[in-house]
């Protein structure tokens, strides 16, 4: 919605459609890393070194990609070296908002935060972000960067409890992200705003048979690649959440919750018991912020349900 650097329109979900009207996703457009040493990370440019209160994480609780990193947040002890901003559920016609300015920069909306890195910026403002309060400006907005930064980009100021993309792991890990991030992560999206009965059908598809295969893959084991919590059990676990939720109704992916998948649910809660997720899920963000979105709910009315035991319950 920002063309070089303006606002221009009223907020809109779909970013694009391919030829079979599927939602297309937009390519996060900054890409630098913070290593220990400031030297350059996989993509992007040098001069990004981790130190405890430089950086800043904008997120939305309802978003599935700001939510892998606040849980990667949490599990590596950053909470207290990198500040954090959550944007109010509700999407607006401007995108996200926050509650009370932006105590970094002062912003209302985030657009402000992506123009303020580049004021002639094209594309879509989208979360999260990580700012760099030093340059003054965003280091990434790409949350699988960011999450696997979080894991070593912080060197001795981060917790070594867990080591979320292990080296022994990481062909394995990378496999399974790129199984799981179409069918499954980004397949929920494809369903919800296919502009096609086809589109929507081949997404559809997708997503009950990344799910089955999923349910197969946990017999017997505690997580996707057995006894290791990794990065991707997180990209996992932040869709599952939401599943029966949001996307089960309001994305039409409703063959099956995952309440109905005995290995699937239980890890679902699994994850979630693990110390420093539970508090970053908040179901009633997630309602809100999915529910408010007016091209697939134009009455803005949010449903009481569902009941999902350990994780929600339905007020009387």
């Amino acid at each position: 919605m920002l063309v070089n650097g303006k606002w221009t329109a009223n907020w809109q979900p779909v970013q694009g459609v391919d030829a079979k009207g599927g939602f297309v996703r937009q390519t996060s457009s900054f890409r630098n890393w913070v290593t220990p040493d400031g030297s350059a990370g996989p993509t992007g440019e040098a001069g990004f070194k981790a130190e405890a209160g430089r950086y800043h994480l904008y997120v939305a609780l309802i978003c599935p990609w700001a939510s892998r990193t606040i849980i990667g947040r949490s599990l590596k002890g950053l909470n207290d070296v990198i500040s954090m901003s959550v944007v109010e559920p509700e999407l607006t016609d401007e995108g996200w908002r926050f509650l009370t300015p932006d105590p970094i920069n002062g912003a209302t909306y985030m657009h402000e935060i992506y123009t303020k890195a580049d004021p002639t910026i094209s594309g879509r403002a989208t979360v999260p972000v990580l700012w760099d309060k030093k340059q003054n400006t965003i280091v990434n907005n790409e949350s699988a960067d960011i999450l696997r930064m979080l894991n070593s980009g912080f060197g001795d100021l981060a917790s070594s409890e867990y080591d979320l993309y292990p080296e022994a792991l990481r062909a394995e890990i990378d496999a399974l992200n790129d199984y799981i991030y179409p069918r499954l992560n980004n397949g929920v999206y494809r369903a919800g705003f296919a502009t096609t009965q086809i589109a929507y059908d081949e997404a559809n598809a997708d997503v009950f048979a990344a799910l089955d295969d999923l349910e197969a893959r946990l017999e017997g084991k505690s997580f996707l690649l057995g006894d290791t919590l990794t990065e991707t059990d997180i990209r996992a676990f932040v869709t599952l959440v939401r599943f029966d939720a949001a996307y089960h109704g309001l994305f039409k992916t409703n063959l099956k919750r995952i309440a109905d998948y005995p290995n699937l649910q239980a890890y679902m809660l699994r994850v979630l018991a693990i110390p420093g997720i539970r508090e970053t899920v908040d179901i009633d963000h997630i309602k809100r912020g999915y529910y408010s979105i007016k091209t697939l709910n134009p009455g803005g009315i949010v449903p009481r349900g569902p009941h999902i035991p350990g994780l929600y319950e339905v007020a009387a």
